[in-house]
């Protein structure tokens, strides 16, 4: 007998089939028109044969604690436990860890697409169990657009249209002249979205602006970055260099008169110091087109005719994260708002700036303002935390100095890592200096499904339950629905609940009430669905009983309203309507930061060199600049382990793209097994040939699970395909401190058998 149940996931609601209590199916929510193939997997990691079977112990630190040899993480075996060993365990090394060393010694890790349901969400649970217990070190920002988040409030007052609330779709399709996307629209990456989803947004959209017969014009090394139904034009372009592009663009559009001195004047402050430099008064280098061809690739008459298309017409432009997540990241989205406000778009229907289209779904979602079900972390006592990207710098210069947001701080001396939810070894830069740092503390816990990276370079490992296999509630405030997440499934193994690992743990810690405030699962599930019936309520938006919704499935937010477009209000009055900046309006040169005297950040958007990309010197020894991109059939590493993704790679690793110019100066065949290699390490990849590249640019996905031999020949290759082996871990500023996961320089060759494992 076939069972249907409601569930979601990070790529969109689905209903759950089993048949005599197994998993068979997914299928679509009845609401999305462009429901993602990601939901057919789900089965697979249910099932997969990597997952976390019962509480496993590495051996050594089972016989030694915290002397033992932390070299062996990764190397070692581990001893099964039951759960009342294991959960001892932890409990004694927490209490321990914080009698000594206080909440600074402990690093309470995760992120934050653990889960979609809200009570069994892992980062909110460790955050909330440590902060409840005395705190502990946090994280600050996030990996996707990390340098943005702390940018952007001094520039625009605020960094909630990173988050999905930019002008309505529906305004840009009927209002827009031209579309401008730095970094593409990458129907793939608006698959997923935080929280979940009941429609994707994206390719519907693309398809009405299509029709209306909008030009759209994709800036980025890849082609492929924009679907073919836009028909957009390509603008190949060098990675790391849009800034270049842009000041030509400002700079042209000043010689054809097209500035709007109007909106600069009443609704910008910092003009004349941003004329200036692009004019070469204050450097002495005119940004004209033929200056950012040199720096970009992009032919000088290009330049022209695009600053010719802008002049006069109203425009959308918008960056993808992509753009932001490399050194000086945050250079290309100040001149993007700086171009708009230069032509007097802000706050007008259609037009103005934005961010993350194509990098994610629900961007430019209309829907009225209301929250998700959340349940709350609480404060931290210590009020400790580190910029998300700064980990293997905590772990390896403990008690050293770095600056962030114009002060100087210092890195706590971590003994206790518990991490639950997320794999550090896919979103982290230079992955042999992470695990470096892996080594350092006393002992790590990790807390998931799988065996990650991660938890094979743990001392205690905890098997946590799949969304399938407990009951949850999910939504985004970037989304219309708010879901219900029946359990499906009995739980697989020895899997325990995230709420219930971390209330018997805090239990034995004294404090369980403190945690769960007396409420079990359900209770909590229901709790947070009156939570937002209330809020929404307040806006004459009715939710059913909870007995309804959760029969149900589903509760719809009509879109209703006014349509939203960003800004309009500071355009139509910014006296009576000013933005969060210290001006009250936009800040074009910020006198903030220029008073922070940053030695990588001036006080205006600025071309300077990147510490790696084509036209630096070391690009003699490394000669292709490797971008890494999402991957389609998986979200980040979620689901790498399953059959369907392991199908997908090319000779058994991740596939890199390559312009064939590039393969045959190599004598690289399409297919083959190849080397990519720079000074901070080594992987494997299989290659695929495609002229829809820049020549010199190579493209992989992240997500292949980092390999460098676990359980047998340690050593610097890893076998996968991980780029971020590669990549350099420095912030994007010392303002932000955001990730530069994104790209760097390599060299490839072919790969020969005999080398390495």
């Amino acid at each position: 007998m076939k069972i249907r149940v409601p569930h979601l996931a990070h790529w969109g609601a689905f209903t759950a089939v089993t048949e005599n209590g197994r998993l068979t199916g997914c299928e679509p929510f009845f609401a999305d028109a462009d429901p993602s193939p990601m939901l057919g997997t789900i089965p697979e990691l249910v099932y997969s044969d990597k997952r976390i079977r019962q509480p496993m112990v590495r051996r050594s630190w089972l016989k030694s604690r915290e002397n033992s040899d932390r070299t062996l993480r990764g190397r070692e075996d581990f001893v099964a436990v039951d759960w009342e060993t294991a959960l001892d365990l932890v409990a004694e090394e927490n209490r321990r860890v914080r009698e000594r060393y206080g909440a600074s010694g402990i690093f309470n890790g995760s992120y934050g697409w653990s889960s979609a349901g809200r009570v069994n969400h892992a980062r909110t649970l460790i955050r909330r169990f440590y902060f409840k217990g005395g705190g502990g070190v946090d994280q600050q920002g996030n990996y996707s657009w990390g340098a943005a988040q702390f940018f952007l409030p001094y520039v625009i007052g605020t960094y909630m249209p990173l988050t999905g609330r930019v002008t309505d779709w529906p305004e840009v399709v009927e209002h827009a002249d031209i579309f401008v996307a730095f970094g593409g629209l990458a129907l793939k990456n608006s698959q997923v979205a935080s929280g979940g989803a009941g429609q994707h947004s994206l390719k519907p959209a693309l398809e009405q602006l299509a029709a209306k017969g909008t030009p759209v014009i994709n800036i980025s090394p890849m082609r492929d970055d924009c679907p073919e139904f836009v028909k957009a034009e390509w603008i190949p372009i060098r990675p790391n260099t849009d800034v270049a592009l842009m000041l030509a663009l400002g700079y042209e559009i000043m010689q054809r008169n097209g500035t709007d001195e109007q909106f600069l004047a009443t609704h910008c402050t910092g003009w004349p110091q941003l004329k200036s430099y692009l004019i070469g008064e204050s450097d002495g280098v005119a940004k004209t087109a033929g200056w950012a061809s040199r720096i970009t690739g992009i032919p000088p008459e290009r330049i022209v005719l695009l600053a010719q298309q802008l002049c006069g017409k109203r425009s959308f432009i918008t960056c993808s994260y992509s753009v932001q997540r490399a050194h000086r990241g945050e250079q290309p989205y100040w001149m993007m708002i700086a171009l708009s406000a230069m032509l007097g778009q802000p706050g007008l229907p259609g037009a103005g700036f934005s961010f993350g289209h194509g990098s994610m779904n629900s961007v430019g979602n209309p829907r009225q303002e209301g929250p998700a079900p959340l349940m709350s972390t609480g404060p931290n006592p210590s009020g400790l935390s580190i910029p998300v990207a700064r980990i293997s710098d905590m772990l390896l210069q403990p008690n050293q100095p770095y600056t962030f947001q114009g002060e100087t701080l210092h890195y706590p001396d971590i003994h206790l890592v518990h991490w639950a939810g997320g794999n550090p070894f896919h979103h982290h830069q230079q992955l042999n200096r992470l695990v470096e740092g892996w080594q350092r503390p006393d002992t790590v816990v990790v807390q998931d499904i799988v065996w990650t990276p991660a938890a094979q370079m743990a001392d205690i490992v905890l098997p946590a339950t799949t969304t399938l296999e407990r009951n949850d509630i999910g939504g985004s405030s970037r989304d219309r629905f708010v879901l219900a997440m029946h359990q499906a499934i009995a739980p697989q193994h020895q899997a325990r609940h995230d709420f219930d690992i971390f209330a018997d743990l805090a239990e034995r810690l004294g404090y369980r009430d403190t945690f769960t405030e007396g409420r079990n699962e359900m209770q909590w599930i229901e709790y947070l669905y009156q939570q937002c019936a209330v809020a929404h309520a307040h806006k004459e938006i009715h939710f059913p009983e909870f007995e309804e919704f959760w029969q149900r499935g589903f509760v719809e937010i009509p879109e209703g309203g006014k349509p939203f477009v960003f800004m309009d209000q500071f355009r139509a009055d910014p006296i009576s309507h000013p933005i969060q900046t210290a001006s009250g309006k936009i800040e074009l040169f910020c006198q903030t930061i220029a008073d922070f005297k940053l030695d990588d950040f001036a006080g205006h958007p600025e071309w300077r060199e990147p510490q790696e990309w084509l036209g630096a010197e070391i690009s003699a020894d490394y000669p292709l600049h490797m971008i890494s991109i999402q991957p389609s059939d998986r979200l980040h590493s979620q689901l790498d382990a399953t059959p369907s993704v392991q199908a997908n790679k090319t000779a058994g690793r991740e596939t890199l793209y390559m312009h064939p110019q590039d393969a045959a100066a190599r004598q690289i065949a399409d297919g083959d097994e190849i080397e990519v290699s720079n000074a901070r390490g080594r992987m494997l990849a299989g290659v695929k040939i495609t002229d829809g590249l820049t020549p010199g640019v190579v493209i992989i996905a992240t997500g292949a699970w980092f390999n460098p031999g676990f359980g047998g020949k340690w050593d610097a290759w890893d076998r996968a395909g991980n780029p971020n082996t590669l990549t350099l871990d420095i912030g994007t500023s010392s303002l932000t401190q955001g990730p530069n996961a994104m790209s760097c320089l390599v060299e490839i060759k072919k790969h020969q058998l005999c080398k390495t494992a």
